[in-house]
């Protein structure tokens, strides 16, 4: 199988993209170890897998710096290396600018950007030694644009493709490759988990998001993407081309986005 003896780390994996993640990387082969912070989850998706005896459950919780850098020690200890890093944990947002405490807006960073950043310089260090590794970072078409309710979580993913367009930049020459995923719709409960206002899930599904992408369909895309080594991947549906409309009309694409 093309992924034998390769060691994937999948956060965010107890649901949507990071579960769909999981299964596929586990039909292929890999060995693959699952992180979020429901363990009972993880232990329901280790499960379906089609290898079970070959997947680890390893709490996470992306806003708990202080713990991440242990937690990062203990499976270099255990597995030596980890060939692929997918970063997909993370949590969305439903409230306008003006109603969002700034407390939030922190919150959010604290688990979508610096947890992630914090997660990946914990392993990185081992993928320079090797000389090999592939970090993949899921982060959306508002890391592209930003869109209404959607302040902190479009800022939060504007930044990691800062942030991972200048780690691409700066070991390039050290056989660790970078992708950034940028999805549009797809199907799953981010937008019920989403945070609103007060702090709280939002606790239903965005009618766009219902219709979406199966996230089994994009993890295949995903996967892609890894073998070709692409920088990014923009993947969705005609939402897509808001990237393009923004950077050639973007007074126009000012009009679209307010609806």
């Amino acid at each position: 199988m093309i992924y034998n003896n390769k060691l994937v780390w999948i956060t965010g994996a107890s649901s949507g993209i990071g579960e769909a993640l999981a299964y596929e990387f586990s039909k292929m082969g890999a060995e693959i170890i699952i992180s979020a912070r429901r363990l009972e989850e993880l232990e329901r998706v280790r499960n379906k897998c089609q290898f079970p005896n070959k997947v680890h459950v390893r709490k996470l919780d992306l806003s708990l710096h202080n713990e991440i850098d242990q937690i990062a020690s203990e499976v270099i200890e255990s597995f030596g290396k980890i060939d692929i890093l997918i970063n997909n944990g993370g949590v969305s947002q439903r409230s306008l600018v003006k109603d969002t405490p700034f407390e939030l807006d922190k919150r959010i960073m604290d688990i979508n950007y610096f947890g992630t950043i914090k997660l990946t310089k914990a392993i990185l260090p081992t993928m320079l030694k090797f000389k090999k590794g592939h970090i993949v970072t899921i982060t959306s078409l508002t890391g592209k644009f930003g869109a209404p309710l959607r302040s902190a979580y479009a800022a939060s993913k504007h930044a990691l493709h800062g942030f991972f367009d200048t780690l691409r930049s700066e070991i390039w020459r050290d056989g660790v490759y970078i992708t950034l995923v940028c999805p549009g719709y797809i199907s799953t409960n981010v937008s019920v988990n989403a945070l609103t206002a007060n702090g709280q899930p939002q606790n239903k599904m965005d009618e766009e998001l219902a219709n979406g992408m199966k996230p089994e369909k994009l993890a295949k895309y995903i996967i892609k993407a890894i073998e070709q080594k692409k920088e990014e991947l923009l993947i969705g549906g005609k939402e897509t081309l808001g990237v393009y409309i923004k950077r050639f009309f973007p007074k126009r694409f000012s009009k679209i986005i307010r609806n």
